[in-house]
């Protein structure tokens, strides 16, 4: 089809745009975000049915509009639906998809990497056999996202003396974006957390490895340091985000 165009994509968000039709918001490893309408997929014999449902990865051939491209036709390559059978899962994955939503921007340089890292990501949480294992992906994800989005965070150096952190206590600041010594912390205003270096190390290792692989300290990680973890990068990732975050606010309702 003249005009048309293949590319693998997950989709982020959908919208109403009539009684039967729908916009669908995805990543797409080619084009980064792409918006397409599915044109009769509210209707119960619709061939794209369940493939424009949400957290599904799909082979697409899009038909190119003037302002919004027309899904022509959808091949599911994941329906990660291990996911569907938990809400923990549900959430998490959500706020993985929102974070590619607010940092992914059209015909993306990156869209491979980061389309690559999504898909690694939710299948992870997918697969995942318990919390500690669903949330080791998401900080993985965490990690690793804000590396291709141009904003990694410094485990190293002080942000404010410039020097390089020893084997000690030091104090992780969100709005600053990494680590500050324990002589400087007390000149810093903003939020701040305690971190042990042992903490850091944990940071690095989660930075560096693939998500099928399990570091020493992956291995000794518990629910409580997953969640200082995700909640300290979620307050950086938050600072940095262009959009406000609406997931976030789900996760936090969740029973512990």
């Amino acid at each position: 089809m003249q005009n048309s165009f293949v590319t693998d994509a997950i989709n982020l968000k959908s919208y109403n745009l009539s009684e039967s039709d729908k916009i669908i918001v995805m990543y797409s490893r080619e084009k980064g975000l792409i918006r397409g309408v599915a044109k009769g997929v509210k209707k119960p014999k619709s061939k794209l049915g369940a493939r424009m449902d949400l957290l599904v990865a799909n082979t697409l051939m899009l038909h190119k509009g003037r302002n919004l491209d027309t899904i022509c036709q959808a091949e599911v390559l994941n329906s990660f639906y291990k996911t569907r059978q938990d809400i923990d899962k549900i959430c998490y994955s959500t706020y993985v998809t929102e974070v590619v939503h607010n940092f992914g921007v059209e015909d993306d340089p990156c869209s491979a990497k980061v389309y690559d890292l999504l898909y690694k990501s939710l299948d992870a949480i997918s697969t995942a056999e318990n919390k500690i294992e669903i949330m080791l992906a998401v900080i993985k994800f965490q990690l690793k996202m804000m590396a291709e989005s141009g904003f990694s965070v410094e485990l190293d150096d002080c942000l404010c003396c410039h020097t390089h952190i020893p084997d000690e206590s030091m104090y992780f600041v969100p709005a600053l974006g990494g680590v500050v010594c324990g002589s400087c912390a007390g000149k810093v205003m903003h939020q701040k957390k305690q971190l042990p270096s042992k903490m850091r190390d944990f940071f690095k290792q989660m930075a560096e490895n693939d998500f099928d692989y399990k570091g020493e300290y992956e291995l000794k990680a518990n629910e409580k340091v997953c969640e200082v973890s995700f909640e300290a990068l979620k307050s950086y990732i938050e600072m940095k985000s262009p959009k406000k975050f609406k997931s976030t606010d789900i996760i936090m309702q969740m029973p512990v």
